[in-house]
């Protein structure tokens, strides 16, 4: 069935049903960034692919909101389809909630599958749509209808994660997100967010590709817990362990129910943006609600010691991986025979090769030339090309160890550039740099240290439209917050010490190129006075920026001496792992530059 038949029998379906607007999210049950195949019904709906995006099918028209990383993606993408794109963030762009207002009259309903919205959402648009008398009908998966043999939801079996890798135990864990529930008066705690409970309960799982969670509800007390999940992906061992330390297993749906039995004195706290909204809907109307962000995502982002020497381990052995891999490259693409995605597997052999390698930490990106402007591209097919000995191939890659995530971007010349390309190169560069070598006091957001990063493009008039920076989950996402560093960034959340964030600022050149570096940063500590505490970064990822699309006439001399200093820190850390050739490859690739 094309794209337009099944709007068509969407359209159908809610005109039976009373729907004047049916809104298709990508989230899962959890509101996840990433999710199961059992859920990706706004890709089946509309062919689009990227990881945001939401469809809102009207009586006769479509459209479909997504981000700047994906406007090139979803242009192409929806071609043909009868779907209008709607481009977040753009002037004369309205949000969602603003147009369904406009566009829907006194007495309309608005239609999805409640499972699949947020509360927060949800609220945003009661907000906006209130005085128009426009009811929501949140029971009704009209897309389960239309989708033929659509996948099954995943069950696959839960593991648990050593406590020489977490660091702190499920019980320490349990007592500290308590003692932070008595802070805000709830008595119970109701969390949607896998990454949230995985992390929680030192236990990791495959229902979702790349992101290694399992599908759950918790509901905690203060003398017990109980975990909503498919019984069979638990072992008896863990079940036992589990028990042990006070968490009862109860069936994935069973959440619903346990909702609705919360007693009328209780106070329950919940996190609207991970909480769906027939999940809120099922709460004992007559219990008190506390609505804020959940305890345990701050907890999650600062990385206890154990898990920041693990990490470091980490991007060690992905540094290893990875420059071995680019000497490959570089040795095998004027041979004629290397591809986007022949290249994507081969640096998936070299970190298998690394000891407690896991998987991928999310799709790479392999985007030479042209490609890479599209920002989060993904090679199919279709479009994979051969690589050839001139311009750019932008690689975003990154790995799950046992020892914890990365996620490092690096645009390797593979010959000859343009002045343009070498240029925005060493821009991009700066930006990069000058962010991981930035002092802040203590209490600052990531909004407040975005513009360190792009200061050096907007002096040239260039730009990026996507963030600057996002949090790294323990083998959990890949982007984690609360933590972020964006210019549009609403998050009031503190850099604290051990929080991970990325540095990836970029450029793109729309049929011609894309250019992206990008580095882990741990926030730590630094000099405290009587101006406050300050804060600074910890480089984590281990692979040198390729020098031979640097032009040193625009760079000043803290920059080169910065640069300098990281590459001899790579070379320090990652060449005793190499053979003889990948040595002296490294050794010319972190060469010291000198204006």
């Amino acid at each position: 069935m094309e794209i337009k038949e099944r709007i068509n029998c969407l359209q159908k379906l809610m005109k039976e049903n009373d729907i004047q607007a049916y809104i298709i999210p990508t989230d899962d049950f959890h509101s996840s960034e990433y999710v199961g195949d059992y859920f990706k019904c706004r890709e089946y709906m509309s062919g689009f692919t990227g990881s945001a995006g939401t469809l809102v099918v009207l009586e006769e028209r479509a459209y479909l909101w997504t981000d700047g990383r994906y406007f090139l993606q979803a242009d192409k993408q929806l071609e043909k389809t009868g779907i209008v794109l709607m481009k977040s963030g753009q002037p004369y762009v309205p949000i969602i909630e603003k147009f369904l207002k406009r566009e829907l009259k006194e007495g309309d309903t608005i239609g999805f599958d409640g499972r699949t919205i947020s509360k927060n959402f949800a609220d945003k648009l009661l907000e906006e749509i209130k005085g128009k008398n426009i009811k929501f009908k949140g029971n009704i998966d009209l897309v389960n209808i239309i989708w033929r043999n659509r996948p099954k939801i995943s069950k696959e079996p839960v593991w648990q994660l050593d406590i020489k890798y977490a660091g702190i135990s499920r019980k320490e864990k349990m007592k500290k997100v308590r003692e932070k529930m008595k802070e805000v008066g709830a008595d119970v705690f109701i969390d949607a967010a896998l990454d949230e409970i995985a992390w929680l309960l030192n236990l990791r799982g495959n229902d979702i590709a790349y992101t290694p969670v399992f599908l759950s509800y918790m509901i905690i007390r203060e003398g017990m817990a109980i975990l909503c999940i498919h019984r069979e992906v638990v072992s008896e061992k863990i079940k036992d362990e589990l028990k042990k330390d006070g968490i009862e297993i109860a069936e994935y749906e069973e959440i619903y129910k346990l909702a609705d039995e919360i007693s009328d004195k209780e106070k329950v706290l919940y996190d609207s943006s991970s909480i769906n909204y027939n999940l809120y809907d099922s709460i004992n109307k007559n219990a008190t609600i506390i609505n804020r962000e959940s305890p345990i995502a701050l907890m999650k982002a600062m990385k206890n010691p154990v898990e920041v020497e693990n990490i470091k381990r980490a991007h060690i052995k992905d540094g290893v991986a990875m420059c071995k891999f680019i000497y490959w490259l570089k040795k095998n693409v004027p041979l004629g025979n290397v591809s986007e995605i022949s290249a994507a597997e081969k640096l998936v052999e070299f970190r298998a090769q690394m000891d407690g390698f896991l998987d991928q930490s999310f799709a790479p990106i392999f985007g030479y030339g042209e490609h890479g402007a599209i920002i989060h591209y993904s090679a199919t097919e279709e479009t994979n090309v051969v690589m050839k000995d001139k311009g750019l191939c932008l690689i975003d890659t990154g790995a799950h160890y046992y020892d914890g995530t990365t996620d490092v971007t690096r645009t390797v010349v593979l010959g000859e550039l343009t002045k343009e390309e070498k240029e925005a190169f060493t821009i991009v560069l700066k930006g990069n740099l000058n962010l991981a070598n930035t002092t802040f006091v203590y209490g600052t957001t990531g909004a407040y240290i975005d513009c360190v990063a792009r200061r050096p493009l907007w002096e040239k008039g260039m730009d990026f439209n996507h963030g600057t920076g996002h949090g790294v989950g323990y083998i959990l996402g890949v982007h984690e917050g609360p933590q972020n560093i964006s210019k549009n960034s609403k998050s009031k959340t503190k850099l604290e010490d051990g929080m991970i964030v990325s540095d990836e600022p970029g450029f793109y050149k729309e049929g011609k190129f894309g250019i992206r570096h990008e580095n882990l940063l741990l926030c730590k500590k630094e000099t405290k006075n009587k101006y406050g505490q300050f804060m600074v970064f910890d480089v984590l990822t281990m692979v040198p920026f390729d020098s031979d699309g640097i032009d040193l006439s625009l760079m000043n001399e803290d920059e080169v001496d910065y640069l300098n200093n990281y590459h001899k820190k790579v070379y320090e850390n990652i060449s005793p792992y190499l053979n003889e050739e990948e040595k002296k490859w490294l050794k010319n690739s972190t060469k010291m530059l000198c204006k």
